[in-house]
C-alpha cells in the first residue's frame, strides 16, 4: 500500500548468492507526506535486532533515491512464507500473541530513535455505505474524539497482523514491514491485529486477545480498537465488497 518491494539475488564476490529485498517507496504522495520514510525504516530496523523474533538485516538504504530512483531500504530476505489459511487456527493465533508480547517486552530506547505512536486521522468521518447500523459508528466517532486513556509507552510494531508474519512448517520464521514502528499503548498493536483477523471470525480475534491478555499480563482496552477501525474509514468506504457485518458487531 506504501511501497513496491522486489525479491533480488545478488552474487557476492567469493560466488555465493544471498536473497534480498528492495522495497522501493514509489508512491509520491507518500513520500511528500513523510520525506523521511526510508530512513526511519532504517532506524527502525536497526533497533529490531534487539527484539526476541526474526526480523529483517538492514543491508543498506537510499534516503533520497539517488541510486535507486525513489526512496529505498535494502535488506535480506527472511524465509518463509504468509499462512492466510492455518490448519490449527488455535496454535496459529497462541504463536501470533506470543511474538506480539515478545515484540512488546522489547526495551524502550533512548529518545529520538523511534516516534511516538499517533493514530491514523480519516478524511471523514462519515460512516461506510454498507452500514447497518449508523448509529454505532456515530457512537464509534464519539468515543474517538474522548479523551484518551492514559497508557505505558512500549515498543510497538504498529501494523501486527498475520500478513506480517511469516511462517514455515508451523514455526513463525519472522515479523516484517516495519516502516511504522513506534512507541506507543500495546493495545493499538493488538487492536490492530483484532481487525484483521476479522476475516476469521469475532471468536478468533476474542480469543487472540485472551491469549495475549495471559501471556502479557495486561488487559486490553477496547477504545483501542474504536481508534484502529476508525483509522480504516477511508478505505472501508471505497470497499464496496466489504464485510460490515462483523466489523458492526464487534
Amino acid at each position: 500500500m506504501s511501497s513496491a518491494a522486489h525479491s533480488l539475488t545478488l552474487r557476492l564476490p567469493n560466488g555465493q548468492t544471498e536473497q534480498v529485498v528492495l522495497r522501493r517507496y514509489v508512491r509520491p504522495e507518500v513520500n511528500e507526506e513523510e520525506p523521511d520514510i526510508a530512513e526511519r525504516e532504517a532506524r527502525v530496523l536497526r533497533f529490531v535486532e534487539a527484539v526476541e523474533v526474526p526480523t529483517p538485516r538492514l543491508l543498506a538504504i537510499d534516503p533520497t533515491g539517488a541510486d535507486a530512483g525513489v526512496p529505498s531500504v535494502l535488506m535480506c530476505r527472511l524465509p518463509g512464507r504468509v499462512d492466510w489459511s492455518p490448519s490449527d487456527i488455535d496454535r496459529w493465533l497462541h504463536r501470533l500473541a506470543a511474538r506480539l508480547t515478545r515484540i512488546h517486552a522489547t526495551p524502550v530506547p533512548r529518545p529520538g530513535v523511534i516516534r511516538p505512536f499517533t493514530p491514523e486521522v480519516p478524511m471523514s468521518h462519515e460512516p461506510p455505505p454498507w452500514a447497518r447500523w449508523p448509529t454505532i459508528w456515530e457512537q464509534v466517532g464519539e468515543i474517538y474524539h474522548g479523551p484518551a486513556p492514559v497508557y505505558a509507552a512500549v515498543f510497538i510494531q504498529r501494523d501486527f497482523h498475520s500478513g506480517n508474519v511469516l511462517w514455515r512448517r508451523g514455526t513463525v520464521t519472522g515479523v516484517v514491514d516495519w516502516h511504522a514502528g513506534s512507541l506507543g499503548p500495546a493495545c493499538a498493536d493488538v487492536a490492530h491485529c483484532r481487525v484483521n483477523l476479522f476475516r476469521y471470525g469475532l471468536e478468533a480475534s476474542d480469543w487472540f486477545t485472551d491469549i495475549w491478555e495471559q501471556l502479557s499480563g495486561c488487559s486490553y482496552h477496547p477504545g483501542a480498537e474504536v481508534v484502529a477501525i476508525v483509522g480504516c474509514l477511508d478505505g472501508l468506504r471505497d470497499d464496496s465488497q466489504s464485510d460490515g457485518s462483523v466489523m458492526e458487531e464487534a
